[in-house]
C-alpha cells in the first residue's frame, strides 16, 4: 500500500452561490444555518495554509462558493495563489473555483495553481435531478479545459444522493475518461435545510466504489473527502477504505462541516501502521 497523501480545504468565499444544486448548503436557496462570507483576508488564508503544511498536509485546495469564475474572483484567487506559492514551499496549490474558460485557467497557473479540482458530482443522466441552474457538461467541459492548459485535474463526485447502481458505473466510467490526477470521493452528508434528505449508500457499498475506481485507474491518487467520518466510523473500517485502493484524504475541516482534527487522523495512520506522503511523488 502507498504512503497516504494529505490534503486541506480552505472555503476562501462561502456561502454565497445562487445554483440550486440540491446537495449544497452554499446555495442561498435553502437558507442552510452556515457561515457566509466574501473572500477572506490574505493574511488569514496564508496563516491556514502554513498551518496545513504543519499538520502533514501537501496539497492545499483554495474552494470559492459559486457557479464558477468571473474576472474579479479569478484575480483575486490568483493573487492568494501566487502569495502562498512565494511564502510556503511544497505545497500542491488546487484552485477548486467552478466553471471556467481556458483564459481563465490559464492565469491562476500562471500564478502558482498547480492543479484545479471541479467534480462532476453524479452521472449525466441523474444530473439534471439534482441541479437545474446549470449543466453537467460544462463541469465536464471545464477539466478539459483545465488539462489543455497543463493544469493537472482533481475529478470526483458524490455518492448517495439518490443515484442508482447505474448511475455509480455511469459517473466513475466519465471520472475515467478525464483520466485526472486525483479522484475525490464524497459521501453525501444529509442537511435538514436541504431537498435531498438521506442518504443512500452503506459501507460496503462505498468500498465497492473505491475497489472500482481504483480498478479502473491503478495509478489515480483516490482521496475519500467528504463523508468519510460518517461513512467509516471506526478504525478498522477506515483500514478497509485504504486496503479497497484509497491513499488519500482531506485532513482538517470541509467546505461547512467540520472534520477531525487534524493530529487524531495523523495517531489513527500511525495506529494502522500507515506511513504519511511528504511530497506528491510517494
Amino acid at each position: 500500500m502507498s504512503k497516504i497523501f494529505l490534503c486541506a480545504i480552505n472555503n476562501i468565499l462561502s456561502g454565497n452561490c445562487n445554483e440550486d444544486c440540491k446537495f449544497c448548503t452554499q446555495s442561498v436557496r435553502y437558507k442552510a444555518d452556515i457561515e457566509r462570507y466574501k473572500f477572506k483576508p490574505i493574511e488569514q488564508i496564508l496563516k491556514e495554509a502554513k498551518e496545513a503544511k504543519v499538520n502533514g498536509a501537501i496539497g492545499y485546495c483554495l474552494v470559492t462558493a459559486g457557479k464558477g469564475l468571473d474576472d474579479k474572483k479569478c484575480e483575486e484567487v490568483a493573487k492568494i495563489a501566487s502569495t502562498i506559492k512565494q511564502n510556503i514551499d511544497g505545497l500542491n496549490l488546487i484552485a477548486c473555483n467552478g466553471t471556467a474558460s481556458i483564459e481563465q485557467l490559464k492565469h491562476l497557473k500562471e500564478n502558482g495553481v498547480d492543479s484545479y479540482n471541479h467534480n462532476l458530482e453524479s452521472s449525466k443522466e441523474y444530473y439534471p435531478k439534482i441541479c437545474t441552474t446549470h449543466t453537467w457538461q460544462e463541469r465536464f467541459e471545464t477539466i478539459e479545459n483545465a488539462k489543455s492548459v497543463g493544469l493537472k485535474t482533481c475529478v470526483g463526485g458524490i455518492f448517495g444522493m439518490g443515484e442508482s447502481v447505474q448511475d455509480r458505473v455511469s459517473l466513475i466510467d466519465s471520472i475515467v475518461s478525464l483520466n485526472p490526477e486525483s479522484i475525490p470521493l464524497n459521501f453525501f452528508i444529509p442537511n435538514d435545510s436541504l431537498p435531498l434528505k438521506s442518504r443512500n449508500i452503506e459501507y460496503q457499498e462505498a468500498i465497492e466504489v473505491i475497489k472500482s475506481v481504483r480498478e479502473k485507474l491503478p495509478n489515480a491518487r483516490i482521496m475519500v473527502a467528504g463523508g468519510r467520518e460518517q461513512m467509516f466510523t471506526t478504525t478498522q473500517a477506515e483500514l478497509e477504505m485504504f486496503k479497497a485502493g484509497a491513499n488519500a484524504i482531506v485532513i482538517g475541516n470541509y467546505l461547512t462541516v467540520k472534520g477531525l482534527e487534524p493530529k487524531l487522523d495523523r495517531d489513527r495512520l500511525e495506529d494502522m501502521g500507515l506511513e504519511v506522503a511528504t511530497n506528491c511523488n510517494e
